[in-house]
Order: structure tokens, then C-alpha cells, then sequence
């Protein structure tokens, strides 16, 4: 039976490969494994439509064994984060499938700091899934209860509107919320700053949620960016935990570039312990060069947020992140939190007196291409001789500077195909070679 747990939670079709049976299951888990009777969780969502049926199905769990459950509606992801981990709760929950496409939905569990758990503590809660039934329950008086506890949103808006007071910034934002949850809190934040915010795609119906808007389709921000003559865009995912950001050319500063403006300015200022910048497997060579030759070192995980926070605490960094614009300062948050980021954009930028297209010059990228196959057998990549050795041919051709990356993804079923190297042309036709092999051989 595959894993119920990938890279960022459980994910999959709402109400097809993901019921509210595994809902209910996971708040009976949580409340036996994390809570104990008489404890509280926090409880949060994005603002797709199925977001309903499963807060109601974690609740019903959670409080048949008497654990109450702090409902906080729509929520950033970050934030339901920053709430788990102030003290009240011992654990937390977070209904969402981020970037993923509207009909898909997730169920992500936080520990009392607010942290994701090692994939140990994911596999006991699995294990308790499955045999969720024999847990027990309580009758009426000893029941968890339903808070409504919208309320709490405003301590991590507090919190937020405080790092952004101490920025002056008087530039031109366009600001798209892809529908999601972000827009909760993030256009008041933004423009605290001082900044001239112009919001897009803030309109959330349920099922508009990712849908040509947000972090992964940019182009509409960039658009809208040169049609407003604006000096910026920031465009968060459905959470709020990721970001990409335009210039004001319309052109796409991706997550390696936000990464490397943040390290330069830190390493200017003698202000990145070590030099440390922790990156994923995926993060462009360019990223790895520019930071080396300017005095910082690069660390390297697997990918997922939860895997650079780790390597973060490990080595002291402060500063680390994915291509995909989950960037993680550890000054202010333990997790992605793209309204932070685009904080520390604006912080950057205001500091330096320069335009986002100036900082991000200063960080080359690698010609970079990546594929994603739907793949049926994905798991089984490893033992195809066939895909192996054109593995090893593209490696060859690419030659020193050039890589390969093949994984099965963490979040849907398929194979992930990275290859980078200086010729374009071939770096691209290498990874629809093998994307195309991929599709052939595991499905």
C-alpha cells in the first residue's frame, strides 16, 4: 500500500483519492498521538470548496476523543504555523493543497511548534489512520468542543504589519492572491510598508483557487505588471507559503533568484551566519555559483520545505529555500511564508535604492528545464534499465557543468525530470527525451 504521507502532507483528488473517512481518521490520530484528551488543536483552510467537508471531518474526529478543535476559517498556511506554535495548541492542522489545482485537497499536520513532523511521527500517525476504530471515544461530557477562533488570524497580522512598518518603501506592487487564502492578510500587509499595492486574482469562489493566477502561473501577474507600469509583482500559491515575483519589465524572478538577492544582501552585511544558504537538490548551479563567489556556501537537501528547515537547524543557517519560491528566514518564520518574502523583497530593494530587475541580475541561472510525467509506476523508475542508461547518456553529454535529476514527486502521481547545463537547446530536448522515455516505460 503506498505512503499516505508525501513530501507536504496528504494530498490527492477531493472526494476521490482523498475522502473525509482518512479526514476523520487523521483528527482521531492527531488527537491520540499529538493532543490527549482535554488538549486543544488549531485548525485551519484554503478557500477551495471541499475545504468544508474535511474541516468538518478532522473535527468530528478530533473531538470524538475529546481533544477541541479551534476552527480559524481561511487561513495562509504560514500563519496556521505561526498560531500552532505560540503555545495553545498541541498540535495543528491545515486543509489545503497549496499550489496543486483546484479539485485537489491536502491535510497537513503541524507539531506544538509549529513545525512539520519527521517522517517517523508521519508514520505512527499512518499506522493510527488505518486502525483509527480502535481508539475509543468518549461520550457526551467528555467530547472535545468547536471553537470558532477566526479571531487568532490577528496575532500573525500583528505580527506581520510589525515587520512591515519597518520598511520604507514607496514603490508600485501589483499583488496576485491566486484566489486563495493569502488574501486574508496579505494586501494590508504589503501595504504597511509604505508601497502602492494593486490587487489581482483576491476574488476566491471555491473553485477559482491556482487557476491561471498565483505562483504557478505567473504570466498574469507579469501582464498585469506592464500593463499598470508597476515597479514590482508578487504572486503567492493558494496558501500564501511560496512566492514568485515579476519585474517590472514583466519578466519572472523565480525562488533561486529571490534566494540569491537575500543571501548577497546578507553577505554584504556580514549578516548570514557561516554564509549559509540551504537550497534543495533542484536550485540552479547559477544560484550555487554566484553565492560560492561571493564568500557563502551552499547546503543541500531533498526536496521539500520541511528537509531545508532541518538542514537550516543543523548547520546555523538562517536563510533557505526551493526554486519554487518557498523561501524559509528563519528571523521571523520556521516555514515558507510568502508574505514575508515578499516583505524582504521590499526590504532589499528599499535598502539598496534598486529595481527587482537589477538585484536579480546579479544571479545568473543555468539554462534549467523540468518535466513532470504522469506516471502509473512511478516508484519503479530506479530498476528501468532502459530509463537508467538514458539517464547516464544524458548525463555524458552534458558534461561537467550539466545534471540530472529523476524523482517520483511528493505531492501527485508522477515522475519528476530535472536536467540543467549551459546549451539550451539540448538541455530542453534532453528533458523531453526523457520525459517522453518516463511516460513509455512506467505507464
Amino acid at each position: 500500500m503506498p505512503r499516505l504521507f508525501g513530501t507536504d502532507g496528504i494530498r490527492g483528488v477531493a472526494n476521490v483519492d482523498l475522502k473525509p473517512p482518512i479526514a476523520y481518521a487523521l483528527g482521531r490520530a492527531t488527537a491520540h498521538r499529538l493532543v490527549g484528551p482535554g488538549g486543544s488543536i488549531v485548525l485551519g483552510q484554503d478557500t477551495r470548496r471541499s475545504c468544508g467537508m474535511f474541516v468538518a471531518a478532522i473535527t468530528a474526529g478530533a473531538t470524538s476523543l475529546g481533544v477541541d478543535v479551534h476552527q480559524v476559517g481561511v487561513v495562509p498556511t504560514p500563519a496556521l504555523a505561526f498560531l500552532a506554535g505560540q503555545g495553545s495548541f498541541a498540535a495543528g492542522i491545515m486543509v489545503s493543497a497549496s499550489h496543486n489545482p483546484a479539485e485537489d485537497n491536502g491535510l497537513k499536520v503541524l507539531d506544538e511548534h509549529g513545525l512539520k513532523l519527521d517522517d517517523d511521527v508521519e508514520d505512527e500517525l499512518e499506522a493510527l489512520i488505518w486502525r483509527s476504530e480502535e481508539l475509543g471515544g468518549m461520550r457526551n461530557a467528555d467530547l472535545g468542543r468547536v471553537v470558532g477562533a477566526g479571531a487568532l488570524l490577528d496575532e500573525y497580522r500583528a505580527s506581520r504589519l510589525a515587520l512591515a512598518s519597518g520598511i520604507a518603501s514607496a514603490v508600485r506592487v501589483v499583488l496576485d492572491c491566486a484566489n486563495g487564502s493569502g488574501g486574508a492578510t496579505a494586501p494590508e500587509i504589503l501595504a504597511a510598508t509604505g508601497a502602492r499595492v494593486e490587487v489581482i486574482c483576491n476574488d476566491p469562489d471555491g473553485v477559482n483557487i491556482n487557476v491561471d493566477c498565483g505562483a504557478t502561473a505567473p504570466g498574469t501577474l507579469a501582464r498585469a505588471v506592464v500593463a499598470a507600469g508597476a515597479d514590482v509583482g508578487f504572486a503567492l500559491d493558494g496558501d500564501a507559503d511560496r512566492l514568485i515575483a515579476v519585474d517590472t519589465r514583466g519578466r519572472i524572478v523565480d525562488g533561486d533568484q529571490i534566494l540569491g538577492i537575500l543571501a548577497l544582501e546578507r553577505l554584504e552585511r556580514h549578516a548570514l551566519p557561516n554564509g549559509g544558504l540551504v537550497v534543495s537538490v533542484l536550485s540552479n548551479g547559477g544560484l550555487q555559483a554566484v553565492v560560492e563567489a561571493a564568500g557563502g556556501q551552499v547546503i543541500r537537501t531533498p526536496v521539500g520545505d520541511k528537509y531545508i528547515l532541518e538542514g537550516m537547524q543543523v548547520s546555523g543557517a538562517i536563510l533557505g529555500g526551493e526554486k519554487s519560491g518557498h523561501v524559509i528566514v528563519r528571523e521571523h518564520t520556521t516555514s515558507g511564508d510568502g508574505i514575508v518574502t515578499a516583505l524582504e523583497v521590499l526590504r532589499v530593494m528599499a535598502a539598496r535604492g534598486e529595481a527587482l530587475d537589477g538585484l536579480a541580475a546579479r544571479i545568473p541561472l543555468l539554462p534549467q528545464h523540468q518535466r513532470a510525467v504522469p506516471a502509473r509506476h512511478r516508484d519503479q523508475w530506479e530498476g528501468d534499465q532502459a530509463l537508467q542508461q538514458a539517464i547516464r547518456d544524458a548525463e555524458s553529454r552534458l558534461g561537467p557543468s550539466g545534471r540530472v535529476l529523476v524523482r517520483p514527486s511528493g505531492t501527485e502521481p508522477a515522475l519528476r525530470v530535472m536536467v540543467e547545463g549551459e546549451d539550451e537547446p539540448l538541455v530542453a530536448a534532453l528533458a523531453d527525451g526523457l520525459a517522453a522515455l518516463a511516460g513509455e516505460r512506467l505507464n
